[in-house]
């Protein structure tokens, strides 16, 4: 019994923390690729510093050819010259500088080999991490059009019924500013005639607009006289 609930509680942890990672996935992603890329720059790092070492074995190693060439040179000259001491010792000297090119060699071929290894490893992280960057820009790109997809049709029918009501009456409101600006100008074009046309009749251009005492009574006056009737 306590056997099986052991195994329940497990199992409940493994779809938990499953359940976690789905629902986390993008961000888990992007999280591991930065991971990814920080172990991938580490690699490039360590090859370059193993590189560098490589250069300084190889001059190490033209160096001591160059010692070895010119202790040959000497120890000959020794020999030719009788003096078997000092050939002796150059001699030895030679034998500890051909070992030490050895030793040398060997480990110029053993690090040559490694960094040819770490280059290809390099490479295929390198692809790696790619695919998987355009993976993760396939994975966003998905889920947000799933996002959109998940917006129910209703609530599009409903938010352009909205949108179509607000364009109506911004429509209608801006027409009826176009028509009271348009009605202002007409009355205003019209006083700026009536003004005129009063401003000319004052100055006697035309007929007068207003009748005036002496013309009520020069018209009086125009009026031809009847006469009065017999009695």
């Amino acid at each position: 019994m306590f056997k099986m609930i052991t195994t329940l509680i497990r199992g409940q942890a493994s779809e938990a923390e499953q359940s976690i990672a789905d629902a986390n996935a993008l961000p888990l992603l992007r999280q591991q690729i930065r991971d990814a890329s920080f172990s991938v720059k580490r690699s490039r790092h360590a090859v370059a510093v193993a590189i560098a070492n490589q250069k300084q074995e190889e001059e190490r190693a033209a160096d001591i050819a160059n010692r070895l060439k010119d202790l040959e040179t000497r120890a000959l000259a020794a020999i030719d010259a009788g003096d078997d001491a000092i050939a002796t010792e150059a001699a030895q000297a030679i034998a500890e500088l051909e070992m030490e090119k050895t030793a040398c060699n060997q480990s110029l071929s053993r690090t040559h080999q490694e960094i040819e290894r770490l280059k290809a490893e390099i490479s295929k992280s390198q692809m790696r991490l790619r695919d998987i960057e355009r993976g993760q820009r396939v994975a966003v790109a998905t889920e947000r059009a799933q996002k959109l997809s998940g917006i129910s049709p209703a609530q599009n029918t409903s938010s352009l019924h909205d949108a179509e009501d607000t364009l109506k009456r911004l429509e209608q409101r801006q027409k009826n500013a176009s028509l009271v600006a348009k009605a202002e100008q007409e009355l205003e074009q019209v006083n700026c005639a009536d003004n005129l046309t009063e401003r000319m009749a004052k100055k006697g251009f035309g007929k007068p607009l207003e009748t005036s005492a002496d013309m009520v009574l020069q018209r009086l006056k125009s009026k031809p006289k009847t006469k009065k009737a017999d009695t």
